[in-house]
């Protein structure tokens, strides 16, 4: 798998795309048409925890204040697949390469490991 996950409407995933090679990547908008079961089963395969792919500076977070909670993973996996921007994002993956957020660390990552546009 040679994806990236990200939402078209957000700045951040934007900047990064227009930084970082995409060549040979499937794009792929998560708002669009969410993410299926089986694309977040293959995120799930790189990190310990669906926790770890969660976006905790967004809006669908802090209103349903989701930290205060303790969920299960099974509990995250449902509400990746029903909330498109509960997803860390970008997501970079290529085979077992695998990049997740916007910190200034992954955004060096990325543009070492695909090259700058």
């Amino acid at each position: 798998m040679k994806k990236v996950f990200y939402l078209k409407t957000c700045s951040t995933c934007k900047r990064i795309l227009n930084e970082v090679d995409t060549t040979g990547f499937e794009l792929r908008e998560v708002k669009g048409e969410n993410i299926t079961k089986e694309e977040l089963h293959e995120l799930r395969k790189h990190v310990d925890s669906y926790n770890d792919l969660i976006n905790r500076r967004g809006r669908f977070y802090a209103h349903n204040d989701l930290k205060n909670k303790n969920l299960s993973d099974d509990e995250w996996e449902e509400l990746l697949l029903q909330e498109y921007s509960l997803l860390k994002r970008p997501v970079f993956i290529d085979g077992d390469l695998f990049y997740a957020g916007n910190s200034k660390k992954t955004v060096e990552q990325l543009k070492e490991k695909f090259g700058e546009k």
